[in-house]
């Protein structure tokens, strides 16, 4: 009989298929969240002027907690435009707002200083509620400045705040609370009546052992 063959060894293209499936694997389990950057600005552009909006922290504002907002605007070629060479105003609105309806906020604009940028639009707002807003930057040139003027609309998503997390519990205890002292009268009048029917059925009782 002929001597069994032990079998041929793996073949370098064997193994290098085999690389490739593991590396293949490994790209799957990766998070999608890992391929996005932690933070990614709102980007628009007007005539001859883009503006970018960033909301501290990390573009993920809170309602009813204070957020720093700021927008760095730059001409063509990358040139910014300072607060001082613009006469910007901001409005919020809470969406979905009707034409011609007045603005929800209308923050008042700073001087910042901010990542790379110096002396641009920035603004304290505070978020009433949760939701979608949109903030709508106006601006036109002061002084000698020449750019066209522009009008740049920014959708931002406001999460729930830990404030109105507060509020919210505090609302349900207040609740309890109320139901709690509405129910205190009652047991504070059932009481004295189930005590005196027991007292009453002990004595009847005894008087009735008596007569036996």
């Amino acid at each position: 009989m002929s001597p069994q063959n032990p079998g041929k060894p793996n073949s370098p293209n064997s193994n290098k298929g085999t690389i490739k499936y593991l590396l293949l694997l490994s790209c799957l389990v990766i998070p999608i969240t890992n391929v996005h950057p932690a933070s990614a600005h709102s980007v628009k552009i007007a005539g001859d002027v883009g503006g970018t909006l960033h909301i501290e922290p990390n573009d993920n504002p809170r309602a009813g907690e204070p957020t720093q907002a700021w927008f760095a605007l730059t001409r063509k070629g990358g040139r910014v435009i300072p607060l001082a060479q613009c006469n910007c105003r901001l409005a919020v609105y809470a969406q979905p707002y009707a034409p011609g309806e007045p603005p929800l906020l209308e923050p008042s604009l700073n001087a910042v200083a901010a990542e790379r940028y110096q002396g641009i639009p920035g603004a304290e707002i505070v978020f009433p509620k949760p939701g979608i807003y949109q903030l709508q930057l106006n601006g036109k040139p002061a002084s000698e400045t020449t750019f066209k003027p522009f009008n740049f609309k920014f959708e931002v998503t406001v999460a729930a705040g830990t404030s109105n997390s507060s509020q919210d519990l505090q609302d349900v205890n207040s609740g309890v609370a109320q139901s709690e002292s509405r129910q205190l009268p009652l047991l504070a009048i059932a009481l004295p009546i189930l005590g005196f029917i027991g007292i009453l059925f002990v004595v009847l009782q005894s008087m009735r052992g008596r007569r036996e």
